[in-house]
């Protein structure tokens, strides 16, 4: 199963750096590999925003849809992702935001597996370098959206 982690410091706010990712219906705006978003459920439950969301992946010839479940908790300043459909057999993906001086440090972490053995494969050989791009757009658009403020 591929699993990576990355971790950077960007000059914003937590709480703006929080609302950029759970802003899910714009990710085709800036996110590499990402065609389409849609948000079917978005409930408040306690200290939790849990959020029903299909995002459209693809690169080339290939393109798939995956039903997750987003749960941000605002006590422990995180988000917990997991799947709910689609190609994935699993996906835990973790992020954990801290600010120190208006910068703020995210941590994001990603465990999946496809169903599919052969892409499983594929993925595994280059899963760092797409985190990697994928953690940089993120940066680039807190950058592009918050260094004015």
């Amino acid at each position: 199963m591929p699993k990576a982690s990355v971790k950077r410091s960007i000059e914003c706010k937590k709480d703006q750096l929080i609302d950029l990712v759970l802003d899910i219906e714009k990710y085709p705006t800036f996110l590499p590999f990402c065609l389409d978003a849609k948000v079917h459920e978005r409930k408040k439950q306690d200290d939790l925003l849990i959020i029903v969301a299909d995002l459209t992946i693809g690169k080339g010839p290939f393109k798939d849809t995956y039903k997750s479940d987003v749960k941000y908790n605002k006590k422990e300043d995180s988000i917990y992702v997991t799947n709910l459909d689609g190609p994935l057999k699993h996906l835990i993906n973790n992020w954990y935001f801290k600010e120190d001086n208006k910068i703020t440090e995210v941590s994001f972490d990603v465990d999946f597996e496809l169903k599919n053995h052969f892409l499983n494969i594929v993925m595994t050989k280059s899963f760092q370098y797409g985190l990697d791009k994928i953690a940089d757009a993120f940066q680039k658009r807190a950058e592009e959206l918050f260094n004015n403020s």
